[in-house]
């Protein structure tokens, strides 16, 4: 159930490793119910944050606050109101999926009978009874991320900590677990969720805070980060492909920012306002360049991120987790 005390309340919060400051004096303040994501590309510092919030770490400076309760002096009561599922699945390989449940439940203070239904049920829940007597090194890496969080939820959490749960996973699997995200939230769990995939905080975040250098840059919903980076963009389709670098140069030479796209006969242009995009299509039309097709809207939340960090979101298909510090 949703209240009004924050999810997590952070501010001045520092993390030091050495001489590198992983976590550089970030605020934070996160409401109960939905799901926030913190983007930032490897190294920003998403990683630590999480491990302080979840009190594995101990804040170098700052005050935090987990569901009113603060990290330095009552970190085991949050323990016991959250999750956290890391990068890596934690797993014993040479136990089933149903021995690794049984064991959970059992730490946590099940009897056996009981941890067993748990497990089974959790199974179910997530697809994988079929597999319940299977060894988990025989499983693949979505069923080992599914496993994983299944096994984050043997008590169920008031908050969830995710951290880039879909990290070299194959995309049916990333979409399973999509949906195992909502239906989390849709139970009343609070989720909050590190990744690097602008694709995946786009699909979930209610929210965003973008980290760079241990420094929380931008915070707000997918629409006002659009928003606050200002320009639109008008992608353009030419009629033949040898006429694209020639668009280009055109638009260039008139002072317009142009991004040529994979496919070979589109182009992008940053516009400012709409009366841009008129002015843009009739230097074309001047220069007898065919339009076969344009569209104009917001930037994408790839556009924002590029902006704010100067680095390229990191593709679905080849990824390099984010350890503890950066």
């Amino acid at each position: 159930m949703t209240t009004d005390i924050p999810a997590v309340q952070v501010q001045g919060l520092v993390k030091n490793f050495g001489e590198t400051a992983a976590v550089d004096g970030v605020d934070l303040s996160i409401a109960q119910g939905g799901i926030y994501g913190v983007l930032g590309p490897n190294g920003a510092g998403k990683t630590t944050v999480m491990r302080m919030l979840a009190t594995l770490l101990r804040p170098d400076a700052g005050e935090a606050k987990v569901l009113g309760h603060d990290v330095y002096t009552e970190p085991q009561t949050i323990r016991e109101k959250i999750a956290l599922t890391g990068q890596f699945a934690s797993l014993d390989e040479d136990l089933t999926g149903v021995e690794n449940l049984i064991l959970l439940g059992r730490l946590l203070g099940y009897k056996h009978r009981a941890a067993r239904k748990r497990g089974m049920d959790l199974l179910e829940a997530f697809g994988l009874t079929k597999a319940a007597n299977r060894p988990v090194k025989k499983y693949s890496g979505g069923m080992r991320r599914r496993l994983d969080i299944a096994g984050s939820l043997i008590v169920t959490p008031q908050l969830m900590f995710l951290d880039e749960p879909t990290t070299g996973i194959d995309p049916r699997s990333r979409n399973q677990v999509w949906d195992i995200i909502r239906t989390l939230v849709d139970g009343g769990t609070t989720i909050l969720l590190t990744t690097q995939y602008l694709e995946e905080a786009d699909q979930l975040a209610d929210r965003i805070a973008v980290i760079d250098h241990g420094k929380v840059v931008a915070e707000g919903t997918p629409g006002q980060l659009k928003a606050e980076v200002g320009a639109g963009a008008l992608r353009v389709r030419v009629h033949n492909v040898s006429e694209r670098d020639t668009a280009v140069e055109l638009l260039r030479r008139d002072g317009t920012t142009v991004t040529p796209e994979a496919d070979p006969a589109a182009l992008t242009v940053q516009v400012q306002h709409s009366a841009d995009v008129t002015h843009t299509l009739k230097i074309l039309a001047q220069a007898s360049l065919e339009v076969v097709s344009f569209s104009y809207g917001q930037p994408s939340l790839d556009e924002v991120f590029l902006t704010l960090t100067g680095t390229a979101s990191a593709p679905h298909s080849d990824s390099t987790p984010e350890v503890g510090a950066p």
